[in-house]
Parts: C-alpha cells; sequence; structure tokens
C-alpha cells in the first residue's frame, strides 16, 4: 500500500520521455508559472524606486536574487519534469504559489513579513529539489537533486536565522545568497558524497534558452508598464512626450540587443555544441540573471525620468540611470564570452559613456531629460552595431 502510494506521489513517469536529440517543448504549465513573476518583477522595481540607498540598493539586490534563483532553478527543473503531466502541474501550482507568497512579500521582507518572504522561498526550493531526488530514484539525476536539496537546506538555516535575527538580517541574507549562487561551482559537494560534475547533469540547452528569452521579455514589460502608467496620469506635455518616447526607445534598443545579437548567438551555439550544461550555468543562469536585473534597474529609471523629465538630474536618478543599462551589458557580455568566447569590444565603452555622460548630467544639473537621451544615443549605436554581430554569424 505505502509502496503504491510513492509511486503515485512519485511516478517516474512524470518525467520528460524525449528521443536522442530531441528538445523540450516549452508548455502552457510554463507560461502559466511565469504569470507570477510579472507581480513579483513590479514588486521589485516598485521596491528600488521606494528605497533609493544604498542599503536599499543591497536590500533590493538580495531580494531580487533570490526571486531569479526561485524561478532559474524551476526553469532548470522542467526541462526534464513534464508540467503536462498530473503530478508535474501540481508541482508547479505548489511552486507557483509560493512565488506568489514571495512576491507578495517584497514590499516588507525587511520589516513585517521576512517570514512569508522565507518561508515561500525556502519551501519552494526544499520540495522542489526534493522531488525531483524522489522521481528520479535509481538514477544518477537522483542523487544529483538530493545534494541539492541537501544545499538548500544550508541556505536556508540562513535566510530563516535572518528572519529571527533582524539587526543582522541582511549579512545573513547575503550570506544565504552566497550559498545558493556558490553551490552550483562546487558542484554541490558534501562530505562523504562528493560533488556532481557538471556532465551528470544531461540538459537541454535550447529549450532553457527559450525560458530565459520569455523572462526577459517579462522583465522589458515592466518598463512598458511603468511608462503606460506614466502617460496616464501625468499631463502630456512637451518634456513628458519627449521623455515617453526617450524611455520607448530604451525599451526598444535593449530588446534589439538582446533577441537581434545576444539570442542569435546563444541559439546557434546550443545547436552546435555538445556541452550544454556548462553554458546554460554561466550563460543563463547567471548571466541571464545580471540582464533581468538589469531590465528592472532600467524600469526604475524611464519611471525617474518620466515623472521628472525637465528638473535637473539627482545623484540617485543618474547612479540608477547608469546602473540599469550597465548590469544589462554586464550580463551580455559574460552571455557573449559563454556562448562566442569573446566580449564585444563596443560593450565596456558604452558602459563607461554611460557612466561619464551620467556623472556630466548630476554634475551640470541637465535636465533628467537630457540624461536619458544620452543613455538613448549609446544604447541606439549599439543596437544598431548589432547588424554587423549579425553579418559575422552568417
Amino acid at each position: 500500500m505505502s509502496q503504491s502510494l510513492f509511486a503515485r506521489l512519485f511516478p517516474a513517469d512524470a518525467l520528460r520521455k524525449l528521443d536522442a536529440g530531441a528538445q523540450p517543448r516549452v508548455t502552457n504549465m510554463e507560461l502559466f508559472f511565469d504569470l507570477v513573476y510579472v507581480f513579483s518583477i513590479i514588486q521589485l522595481s516598485h521596491f528600488l524606486l521606494a528605497h533609493q540607498s544604498w542599503e536599499g540598493v543591497v536590500e533590493a539586490a538580495t531580494l531580487f536574487a533570490a526571486v531569479w534563483w526561485a524561478w532559474n532553478y524551476t526553469a532548470w527543473a522542467t526541462n526534464w519534469l513534464n508540467p503536462d503531466h498530473r503530478n508535474g502541474r501540481l508541482l508547479m501550482v505548489f511552486l507557483m504559489g509560493c512565488a506568489l507568497l514571495m512576491a507578495a512579500a517584497v514590499p516588507e521582507a525587511y520589516s513585517e513579513r521576512p517570514g512569508l518572504f522565507v518561508g515561500a522561498y525556502v519551501a519552494m526550493a526544499v520540495v522542489r529539489a526534493a522531488y525531483m531526488a524522489l522521481v528520479f530514484r535509481g538514477a544518477r539525476m537522483s542523487r544529483n537533486y538530493a545534494q541539492l536539496c541537501v544545499w538548500s537546506v544550508l541556505s536556508g538555516l540562513f535566510w530563516v536565522a535572518g528572519v529571527f535575527l533582524p539587526e543582522h538580517r541582511i549579512w545573513l541574507w547575503i550570506v544565504a545568497v552566497a550559498v545558493d549562487y556558490g553551490a552550483p561551482y562546487a558542484g554541490f559537494w558534501l562530505p562523504g558524497a562528493g560533488s556532481t560534475p557538471m556532465s551528470s547533469w544531461p540538459l537541454k540547452g535550447l529549450h532553457l534558452l527559450e525560458r530565459n528569452q520569455q523572462v526577459f521579455i517579462i522583465a522589458l514589460g515592466e518598463s512598458v508598464l511603468l511608462l503606460g502608467a506614466m502617460l496616464v496620469e501625468k499631463p502630456l506635455d512637451a518634456p513628458m512626450l519627449g521623455a515617453a518616447l526617450v524611455g520607448f526607445l530604451v525599451i526598444v534598443a535593449i530588446w534589439w540587443i538582446y533577441f537581434v545579437q545576444l539570442s542569435e548567438a546563444g541559439e546557434h551555439r546550443f545547436s552546435h555544441a555538445s556541452d550544454h550544461t556548462n553554458l546554460a550555468r554561466a550563460g543563463l543562469a547567471y548571466a541571464h540573471g545580471i540582464m533581468v536585473c538589469g531590465a528592472i534597474v532600467v524600469a526604475v529609471a524611464i519611471e525617474q525620468m518620466a515623472s521628472h523629465p525637465a528638473e535637473a538630474t539627482h545623484a540617485s536618478t543618474a547612479l540608477i540611470a547608469f546602473s540599469g543599462p550597465a548590469l544589462f551589458l554586464a550580463g551580455s557580455a559574460l552571455f557573449h564570452r559563454t556562448m562566442a568566447e569573446k566580449v564585444p569590444f563596443s560593450y565596456p565603452i558604452a558602459v563607461c559613456t554611460i557612466g561619464a555622460w551620467a556623472a556630466l548630467s548630476f554634475v551640470m544639473h541637465l535636465p533628467t531629460l537630457a540624461l536619458g537621451a544620452g543613455v538613448l544615443v549609446v544604447m541606439l549605436f549599439l543596437a544598431l552595431s548589432c547588424r554587423e554581430g549579425e553579418a559575422a554569424h552568417k
């Protein structure tokens, strides 16, 4: 009876059945799961808008790290788990509920709701890894996920400690993030068990690349939502319309750089490489996390610019206007380094140029609209230079 119940809860047929060389397709359940992350990204951008200080930046970055890692590990799990299987759907619904609670707790994660944020995150991490270990029972992947589960429990101890020690919360949570993000590079090593080589994770990279493309679109969507809200709420005078145009074109430029240059390079590499797991670890889990974070900060910068287009540039606005594109380009550089084994020289030049223009805008008390226009010029230059990348690729 107990064995029958165990087999029903953790059936081996909940795993995807793929022919050699076949790629998993993205299912409606995966897209449904991503709906929560529309809300999560809105919450994170609003948190950063409300906490524009060095402490607020660190707090926002820590929350983002947890939100991203929860999505990332779920995307990896669905590379093997069939989300259209009944049990796969139930697990995804559970994870979706946890992600929703995390997002709801973001505004008060450091005050009234740290337990809700941490409880949902840790439950998501431990249950997902434990379920995958049990579904994979008898296979090497079962051991891999069991070791990942232990590391999730270890990081969870620091997350939970931060709930009960508010005076040390941010530092404990930073340690927890370091454990979570460092675990893959440690191979989920455990005493007596050793590590799990990346070659023992048989990943299908094109599926995971498509999933990362989808979440990046969601991140860009936050910029569109904030810009649209400004157009509804603000009088449509010349400065406001100018700011809206600049913000819209910045969004277009980032989309162009990502989907014309980066995505094509990624699809080409995954289509011709055999070691998808190492590529996905650096190029998707880490590089895309940085790019998504950059897209969120860009959304905050666009909101700042659209709210006060004619006002002199403040230090916080200049820093945010620089940080968003810089983070996106840093992630893009890591992606290029992983997929093409080189970084376009234009990327560091662009980051330095945006940084210099942001500093000059602050020192010269230039209007926020002028700050945004300068950033736009640089991003448009990169977007137009993508044609060279296309030609080189062909």
